[in-house]
């Protein structure tokens, strides 16, 4: 993850070291948690604890970096960063979609880290009509604010789910009858593919795309037909040319 992240914000954050002990035995949701390099006195020890029960995801910085991400001035060697949005479960993915009448369609983000594309992916997704979109919980971002202010209200009505390892939940969901196609350059066009049925779109990292291990556990590799001088999409602009196409051959065979 880029330094940028550590950039002074002043939304969604929980400073000190009592405070952050509070928000975790109060149940708030807590994405991810910087910790200064060499604390280890006993609160932050009890910080630590709590971070991994929870399975919080825990950057260790310098101080010099917790106090340009400080809005107070006062955070003691220890920022959570809480989420804006609860969390969904698996199960209320499937429930919408059997709600709906529909073969279960969800998005899948490969550690995407930028908040504007998750929240545009989230937007593209309820507009699509997908049931969910699925993130992981380690080395990627969660629901900001930021996040929920792009969605353009779509965190309203699109369960997002956390999960902790992307590939075991393809497995997981494959056992569920669904099936997987993640956006590759190196991918057959996506108009080739037959994308109906109950299917996960797989999202990668704005720099390195879809990781080794979970474009392995992929169905199909689809690829967007480009014509122009440069190489690649913007992952969100990417999400919604393939996330239309499924959408598109849906409302074919619905027709058939």
């Amino acid at each position: 993850m880029s330094d940028k992240t550590t950039e002074k914000v002043t939304e969604n954050l929980i400073e000190g070291r009592n405070p952050v002990i509070e928000a975790y035995r109060a149940g708030k949701v807590i994405d991810k948690l910087y910790i200064q390099d060499g604390c280890n006195d006993g609160p932050v020890m009890t910080v630590k604890r709590e971070a991994k029960k929870h399975d919080t995801y825990v950057r260790y910085v310098s101080k010099e970096q917790l106090d340009r991400m400080s809005a107070t001035g006062m955070h003691q060697g220890v920022i959570a960063v809480t989420a804006a949005y609860e969390y969904s479960e698996m199960e209320d993915i499937f429930r919408l979609a059997e709600e709906r009448g529909e073969a279960p369609f969800v998005y899948i983000l490969d550690n995407i880290v930028d908040p504007h594309n998750l929240g545009a992916i989230i937007r593209t997704a309820n507009l699509s009509g997908a049931h969910g979109v699925i993130i992981p919980k380690n080395r990627a971002v969660g629901l900001t604010a930021t996040v929920a202010r792009t969605s353009a209200g779509a965190l309203n009505f699109t369960p997002v789910v956390k999960v902790t390892n992307i590939a075991k939940t393809i497995e997981e969901l494959k056992d569920r009858g669904m099936w997987f196609v993640c956006g590759d350059m190196d991918g057959e066009v996506m108009y080739d593919l037959n994308l109906t049925g109950p299917i996960g779109l797989v999202i990668g990292n704005e720099g390195d795309g879809v990781s080794r291990l979970v474009k392995e556990k992929c169905d199909f590799v689809a690829s967007i037909p480009m014509k122009g001088d440069i190489d690649s999409l913007n992952a969100s602009v990417s999400a919604g040319i393939l996330g239309f196409e499924i959408v598109r051959q849906r409302m074919q065979s619905s027709k058939r």
